[in-house]
């Protein structure tokens, strides 16, 4: 058993109590609770990189996904809130890269959580042959979970997250009223987390 480091806080050591919880129990109330307890932050940090509220809350439920299938990994060194908060910025600095809207500074550094800041590191934008194929493998086991969810769901994710339409292009195109798309969508990413925390290897 990993034994948490000296210098964590108590509100630290209360996440990884939660997180022990969770790995351990299967404890769906753990994982809502740590959601609960960061969602607002992690969004509003997103936020201010990618100064969109849609792209930020796709990136927030993102990111909490990332963050629950890696969940085994985290160790106690450092706070719950350093480790979940890099997983964000560095799947946020992904997006933005994709995007080519990369405007802001290389050192520039974020709040942990935890009062602490740490810097943002942006890799090579040249992927190599193993990260290729290690990318396509991530589409098609990413492309056959979404195969499984109910018809309306898969439509609204592929569209949303394949052919990148915006929640306003959706709504025209189903013909749908745009708080509809907001809502379904909502619940078809919530689908599919679930999916994917049952599917074996890591998204």
């Amino acid at each position: 058993m990993v034994v948490p480091g000296p210098n964590l806080s108590e509100k630290a050591m209360y996440d990884y109590s939660l997180v022990q919880d969770a790995i351990k129990n299967k404890s769906e109330r753990a994982y809502v609770e740590l959601m609960d307890r960061y969602r607002d932050s992690i969004y509003f940090m997103l936020l201010k990189m990618v100064n969109s509220k849609d792209d930020a809350d796709d990136l927030t439920i993102e990111a909490f996904g990332k963050a629950f299938r890696k969940l085994h990994q985290y160790t106690p060194n450092y706070a719950f809130s350093t480790w979940l908060f890099k997983i964000a910025s560095n799947n946020c600095i992904d997006f933005i890269r994709k995007k080519k809207k990369n405007t802001f500074s290389l050192n520039r550094s974020m709040d942990d959580g935890e009062g602490s800041e740490m810097e943002m590191d942006i890799k090579a934008d040249i992927l190599n042959p193993e990260e290729n194929y290690i990318r396509d493998q991530k589409i098609r086991l990413m492309q056959d979970v979404v195969k499984k969810l109910k018809p309306r769901y898969r439509t609204l994710v592929e569209l949303r997250y394949f052919k990148e339409y915006s929640y306003e292009e959706i709504a025209e195109e189903l013909d749908l009223p745009l708080g509809t798309v907001k809502a379904q969508l909502f619940r078809a990413r919530e689908f599919l987390f679930q999916l994917l925390k049952n599917t074996e290897g890591s998204i």
